[in-house]
């Protein structure tokens, strides 16, 4: 299969913005190239002998997003030209062109591989599953993901952000939701964390197949992960499945436009008292999604935390 592919031609400054717009086209194919170095200090300092050259940052990143040869292609461009001059009033986007070429299904999939890097979140160690652990590193706990072609590895801050509020949250023996599970990586966490079991819902059938690999090559015993392929806005057999006021923790690491309408549905799957967890909001939305929250009577807000341009927000239900 041939697929169509676009880059555009930006800056490190303007990235998680332009990919923030990508994602609200319902893009979730790409990847980004850029000279950013890929670990902080802390994490260089362990992985020395799996990382890249050297790489100094020039400023500026292609951003590259793939379409399937066919697929109507001149409505995403348009919103994506429009919505980059709009980025314009608030940040430097460079260039912001889009040049078009055609790549073979096995380029695409594959490529974003030599950028995914074992990184650490405090004392837990991710990794790409292709990628040996090296020796020196001292972690309490490991997950291995490969997220198959459905799903990346999602930006490093947000998920960061949602396992930073798990290993807060978690005491032992919670039963979690984690809608828009992707990889899986966050249901994995927790259940390393102690939760005791997990449900997972994604819209996309790809992504949920790779969740429960990912939970197999991570020694998820059977029964512990459920996921299911569906949306829980809408699917009423879904949201019935899943159950009402049984989860202990709620996560979500998408983004703010989905964010804002689920965190209304989610109350009623969790027990009073119960926390939500939501993360891949881009900072200029974050207000946005606090007040959703804080307009929502039957949820409290807890707190923030900010990490580069990423935010992520916990509540609780009061009732």
């Amino acid at each position: 299969m041939k697929w169509l592919s676009f880059t555009i031609h930006t800056t490190t400054e303007a990235e998680e913005l332009v990919t923030e717009l990508l994602s609200e086209q319902g893009i979730s194919n790409v990847e980004i190239r850029d000279r950013k170095p890929v670990f902080d200090p802390e994490t260089e300092a362990m992985f020395r002998e799996v990382m890249p050259e050297k790489l100094i940052d020039d400023g500026l990143a292609d951003i590259v997003f793939y379409l399937e040869e066919g697929e109507e292609s001149a409505p995403v461009l348009q919103a994506l030209r429009e919505g980059l001059e709009e980025l314009r009033l608030f940040v430097n986007v460079g260039d912001g062109g889009i040049t078009e070429g055609v790549t073979e299904d096995e380029d695409w999939i594959n490529n974003w591989k030599a950028h995914f890097k074992p990184f650490m979140v405090g004392d837990i160690l991710i990794k790409p599953t292709w990628l040996p652990v090296p020796e020196n590193v001292n972690a309490r706990l490991m997950i291995e993901i490969d997220p198959g072609t459905a799903f990346g590895t999602g930006s490093h801050e947000t998920t960061k952000l949602c396992i930073h509020a798990l290993e807060r949250e978690i005491k032992g023996g919670e039963r979690v939701l984690d809608v828009g599970t992707g990889s899986g990586i966050l249901s994995i966490a927790a259940l390393k964390l102690g939760a005791a079991e997990a449900f997972g819902t994604d819209i996309d059938e790809l992504a949920t197949e790779a969740a429960v690999e990912n939970a197999g090559t991570n020694g998820i015993a059977p029964g512990l992960f459920t996921v299911r392929t569906g949306d829980i806005l809408t699917d009423e057999k879904l949201q019935e499945e899943v159950g009402f006021e049984c989860y202990d923790i709620v996560v979500s690491n998408i983004l703010a436009d989905v964010i804002i309408p689920l965190q209304k549905e989610v109350v009623q799957h969790m027990k009073p008292g119960a926390v939500l967890i939501v993360s891949g909001i881009i900072h200029t939305k974050a207000e946005d999604v606090r007040q959703a929250i804080l307009e929502n009577s039957a949820l409290r807000l807890l707190g923030s935390e900010t990490l580069g341009d990423w935010v992520s927000f916990t509540a609780e239900k009061v009732r």
